[in-house]
């Protein structure tokens, strides 16, 4: 397994992780913990997938990465964002 593959392992666990720990009801999906882990993940697999030219994913995963991006900043900002999956 090359490392390029296993980076992309570690940010769809990453990603994986907040959506499993959401469904457990083991972590809000307002929390800070859920939205870093949706960042980190998804800006990983963001620049992988733009690095190969893979413009669906860079969508798809740069989307992902700004949704939680905003999410962090509103929670920054004392706003509360909505409950969702």
């Amino acid at each position: 397994m090359s490392l390029d593959q296993v980076v992309q392992i570690a940010g769809a666990l990453l990603i994986l992780t907040a959506f499993v720990l959401t469904q457990r009801n083991v972590l809000d999906a307002r929390a800070y913990p859920y939205h870093l882990l949706n960042l980190l993940g998804g800006a990983i697999l963001a620049v992988l997938a733009y690095g190969g030219q893979r413009w669906g994913f860079v969508l798809l995963e740069g989307a992902w990465t700004l949704i939680a991006l905003v999410g962090i900043a509103m929670r920054v900002l004392g706003k509360e964002p909505v409950a969702g999956h």
